[in-house]
Parts: C-alpha cells; structure tokens; sequence
C-alpha cells in the first residue's frame, strides 16, 4: 500500500500507446473519427465493473467526487439529513455539504467503522442516507448496517475508498449498499495519480451518475455530443484517458498487491503478538486490505510517547495519529462554523470515537516488504513497548 509501489513499464507504455496510436486524445469523450477506437476511460469502467461483479462503473475525476455524483445519482436533495461516521477522510463529509445536504456523524466502534447503534440513534424523520467508511481497508458491519436501512428506509453509499478489493463475508466491499464509491489517488491501493469511480447495480442510478458527471448529458446512441439534450444539470467530474490507461494497468495487479499485503500483514502480526495492547477488531480478517496493523494503548498520552519512539526510530504511522486531524470529526471545527452545524457541540461530540481514535497506533503494511524488513520492524515496535508500558 499503495500502489505506486508496482509502478512499473507496464503503466508506461500504456501512456505511451495513447500517443503511438492515435496522436495523444486524452478526452474520454467524442472525436470518434480520429480517436481509431481507443477508449480507456470506458475499458476501464468495464474491466473494474468486471472485477467488483456489477453491471455499472462510472469514472470520475477523484473519490472525492465520486461521493458527490453518487449522491446526486440517489437523488439526496438540499436539507436532507446523511449519516456517516466520525473516523474518515475529511471528504465524506464535504461531498454531503457540497450538496447542500445536512451531515450527521455518528460514534465509531473497536472496529473503527461505524457503529450500528449510534446509526439508529442518529437517525431523524428527514435521514435520506447512510455513508459507511470501510477505514483501513476493513469492512464495516454491513450487515446490521443494512438491516438498520431497510428498517428506516434509506439508501446506503458504501465508501470504499480505503477498501477497493475488499471484500465482507463473500461480498466485494461496495458492492452491498446501493451505490458504491472509489479513489484512486496516490496515497490508494492502486492509483491513477487522481481518479474515482461509482459502481452501483441500478440502473436509474447509474444514468443520472453518468449524467451528472457530465453536465448533464443524456448519452444519446444516435445523436453527437453536440446535438444531444441534457437530463439534469450536471459539472465536469470526468476522468481523462491518461487517468484510465493506467487504471487499467493498475486493476491488473490488484490481485497481487491484496496477496502480498495479506501475507506481510500476518508475518508483521505474528511478530508482535506479544505487544500487552489490543488490536483493532476486524469483522472478516480474510476480506480486508490487510494494509494496516491497529493496535490500542492504554492512554492517549502513552499512545504520544509511543508515536514519538516510531519516530525516533525511523519508522511511520497511517494517520493515526500523524494524520488525525484531517480523519476525525472532532478537528473539522472550520465546517462546523462556515455551515453552522454542531457549531457549539463539537468539542464535546463522539466520546466514544475519541477514546479509541486518540489511543490508536497505525501502522502501515507495504507490499514489498522483505522478511528482514519485517523482522526489523517488529523488534523496533517491541522494544518502543518495553519503554512505554
């Protein structure tokens, strides 16, 4: 994790041959005469619909945008109330503001996702969705989060951004909820350097994704871009053919980055078992990224001084708690200001997310990482535990 660490010649050429056969169009879009049938934004939407098991994939410019143009696909208007968790990248919650729809964050639990009680506490007559974060590549409760759905009748956006190749209890992490969602950024399991995608099973959802993605266009099979009607007003949230040629190349190798994290991850485990703290709880351990090691101190203040001897000692952690402040709720006082919401709450708001987010230490798993490698790591973890225990 992530995948830039098997970019190779393969992602390469494939920029290349761009140029080779057709001059360099870029655009996903139009130029039908010249472009000598090379399309790879639209490969790609088909070989990653492939490999998640959905008929639909819609390509966007970033994860970010992807939560947006999902949303809008679901048709959540402005004063609708969302529901999503206090642990996630910052966006989750600002695709729901860009919206103008109405974010209610709730409690996470030991699995650090979102914890199914404090769903249905959180959940008012104008809910209209539910956005559960797979963190770290671990899959969330979906099914007590689902089943709380179908209670209320309310949609579920999976976002998978942390979770592409995941997968809970047999079923492809995003591919449970209504509308599932992507990143491909560099800090992802594979990259395009920016990119989302939006897989979903319905079909009305996916033509007003597809639409709203691209200002509005209806797709018309027998008229151009030009002369075609719009069937909403849409943005521009299009992703290039730079973008999907090597997306292509990267979903090739998601397979083989999963193994390697898979494997890493158990040997990095095994070898500081020993550790006196206690590890995240992970739902379905062979359907996970296996990309992060979590594990709980005692207290914040030794989980600060334990944080300072990875440091010290060369080694990193996977924002928590170096990034904390762009993924936790409690941080994001600059939103609750501009729009007015848990204005006054906030410092006293997700106890419970705080207590276990605060004690955490993340430790990355890469995917070439060597026995020695890992070995080293383990022995410096542990002797950091000798000194803060």
């Amino acid at each position: 994790m992530p995948g830039y660490e098997v970019f190779g010649k393969e992602e390469q050429q494939a920029i290349n041959e761009l140029f080779e056969i057709n001059g360099g169009i870029l655009f996903a879009h139009g130029f039908d005469a010249i472009r000598k049938g090379v399309y790879r934004v639209r490969e790609f939407e088909s070989a990653f619909a492939n490999y998640m098991k959905v008929p639909y994939a819609q390509a966007v410019s970033s994860g970010s945008t992807a939560l947006k143009v999902a949303l809008k696909a679901m048709g959540v208007k402005r004063g609708d109330e969302v529901i999503t968790q206090s642990f996630t990248f910052v966006a989750t919650v600002e695709a729901i503001l860009e919206i103008g729809a109405v974010p209610v964050i709730v409690d996470i639990d030991e699995t650090l996702n979102m914890n199914p009680e404090s769903l249905e506490n959180g959940i008012t007559e104008r809910t209209r969705a539910v956005i559960p974060v797979h963190m770290f590549g671990a899959p969330a409760a979906m099914d007590e989060i689902m089943a709380v759905a179908k209670k209320h009748n309310l949609m579920v956006l999976e976002d998978t951004a942390q979770g592409c190749g995941g997968s809970y209890k047999g079923r492809m992490l995003g591919t449970i909820g209504h509308v599932g969602t992507f990143s491909f950024d560099a800090g992802k399991v594979i990259i395009t350097g920016e990119g989302g995608m939006v897989i979903t099973s319905n079909d009305e959802f996916y033509i007003r994704c597809r639409s709203y993605h691209d200002h509005g266009h209806e797709y018309n099979k027998t008229l151009g871009r030009g002369e075609e009607a719009a069937l909403m007003t849409g943005f521009n949230y299009r992703m290039t053919e730079l973008q999907g040629a090597i997306g292509i190349v990267q979903l090739s190798k998601l397979d083989f980055i999963l193994e390697s994290q898979r494997k890493n991850k158990k040997k990095l485990k095994d070898a500081i078992k020993g550790l006196p703290f206690e590890f995240r709880k992970v739902l379905d351990e062979d359907g996970e990224l296996s990309d992060t090691i979590v594990f709980y101190m005692n207290s914040k203040e030794q989980a600060k001084e334990f944080a300072i001897g990875l440091k010290n000692a060369g080694l990193g952690t996977k924002n928590l708690p170096d990034a904390i402040k762009w993924h936790f709720a409690r941080h994001w006082q600059h939103m609750f200001k501009e729009y007015g919401f848990y204005e006054k709450t906030w410092q006293i708001e997700w106890e419970k997310s705080a207590d276990l987010l605060e004690r955490a230490i993340a430790i990355p798993v890469i995917i070439k990482m060597s026995d020695d490698r890992i070995s080293g790591t383990a022995e410096k973890i542990l002797h950091i535990a000798e000194k803060v225990k």
